[in-house]
């Protein structure tokens, strides 16, 4: 999964930059093309020339080192590389990172790549364990950074815990596993659905809920990683999408996204249903904005098209997945809207539940396909949650297909 590769592998500061050696030597082996960039501390452990003879590739160390007048070294490997890989990842370089500092060859090139990057942790189990580092890994994961978790055990400072860097046969695994997992939606095409409504009374009011749009958001841009031809249908949000390959189609009221979803339903392999799509609009809007009047205010409202029942018993082959946001009971709920709905999942998480639902970074749910086989996602960034659910999807459209 690695042959022809082309990859970057950072080397920054700290004694595990020995086993960097081997990880080098590793991946050559399994075919990639692999050029080693170097911080200076780096080379106080491990000389260039050793990267060198194991790449055959030239080592780069020095961003002022421009070699060839016509490019710029540090932006021209940032674009050659498919994918970077630090190991080791030292908290000083990780700091780096999450402030956007680019001071040396290897951070003016990792701010530079559009490629994806994985991290390797090593450090004492202290460092690690110390609230920045923590914040500022949580930030990088959450701008869509690929971790791979130090290992524990006796450490050079004498220490013993969490902080060894991953073992080089380990992290040739990984890779090699996330490349095989990235084809795994290769030729299919998936809608979702995203954020929430707004459904307006006059020009300067409306009603809305708390939805941000990020596991929907965290959704498609998980689906895109696997391969899959992406069409996300937004509500009013303030995010952007890391890839320009999802078709980003916006809306704002129920009606608008109820007629988009339903004119892209036909062509789609899955479809997950992750907005917060109102239940009510205003029976009447205004084309002025309403004064205030002196008593109480009484508006009706009607109740909006159920997008996702609609789909329900429509669908022919699709997979259709979905969300069910409750504060009371939701297996409850949540089954019951699964069977309703004539869908083929349901992702239901208790929004009431610190660290889960709206608003936050992080997610807590359960998935449950319609044979009601339930799998509990734990208390996870909404990245690394999207991903789990698409894994879970995959398997059931492949335990279906047998």
């Amino acid at each position: 999964m690695l042959q022809d590769k082309k990859i970057i592998l950072g080397v920054s500061g700290g004694i595990a930059a020995y086993k960097a050696c081997a990880l080098a030597s590793k991946l050559t082996q399994e075919g990639a093309s692999v050029k080693v960039m170097m911080t200076k501390e780096a080379t106080h452990f491990v000389t260039p020339l050793t990267f060198q003879a194991l790449t055959r590739q030239p080592v780069y160390t020095d961003v002022f080192d421009e070699k060839d007048p016509v490019k710029i070294a540090h932006i021209d490997v940032a674009d050659w590389a498919d994918m970077i890989i630090i190991a080791p990842a030292t908290a000083n370089i990780i700091a780096k990172l999450a402030s956007g500092i680019a001071d040396d060859m290897l951070t003016t090139t990792l701010l530079a790549t559009k490629a994806p990057i994985y991290i390797a942790p090593a450090m004492n189990v202290n460092m690690y364990d110390h609230p920045a580092i923590k914040k500022q890994m949580c930030q990088l994961e959450k701008w869509g950074y690929h971790f791979i978790e130090p290992g524990a055990g006796y450490l050079a400072c004498g220490w013993i815990g969490k902080g060894r860097l991953e073992e080089p046969e380990t992290i040739v695994n990984i890779l090699k596993a996330q490349q095989e997992k990235e084809k795994s939606l290769a030729g299919k095409k998936v809608l979702i659905s995203a954020g929430p409504t707004r459904e307006i009374l006059d020009p300067v009011r409306f009603f809305s809920n708390r939805s941000t749009g990020k596991m929907g958001y965290a959704l498609a841009e998980a689906a895109n990683q696997l391969g899959a031809e992406v069409t996300l249908v937004s509500g009013p949000v303030n995010l952007q999408l890391n890839s320009d390959k999802i078709n980003r189609i916006d809306v704002v009221s129920a009606e608008e996204m109820y007629q988009v979803m339903q004119e892209n339903f036909a062509t789609q392999d899955i479809v997950i249903s992750a907005a917060a799509v109102a239940d009510y609009r205003p029976m009447v809007t205004y084309k002025e904005k309403m004064k205030k009047g002196t008593g109480n205010l009484q508006i009706e409202m009607e109740r909006t098209k159920d997008i996702i029942l609609s789909l329900g018993q429509k669908k022919t082959t699709q997979f259709l997945v979905g969300f069910a946001a409750e504060t009371s009971e939701p297996m409850k709920h949540g089954l019951e809207k699964l069977e309703r709905k004539n869908l083929d999942a349901i992702v239901i998480n208790n929004v009431a539940e610190v660290g889960a639902g709206f608003e936050a970074d992080t997610n807590i749910v359960t998935y449950v396909n319609k044979a009601q086989t339930s799998v509990e996602i734990p208390l996870a960034m909404k990245r690394e949650v999207a991903y789990k659910i698409l894994q879970l999807i995959i398997k059931d459209i492949r335990d279906e297909a047998q």
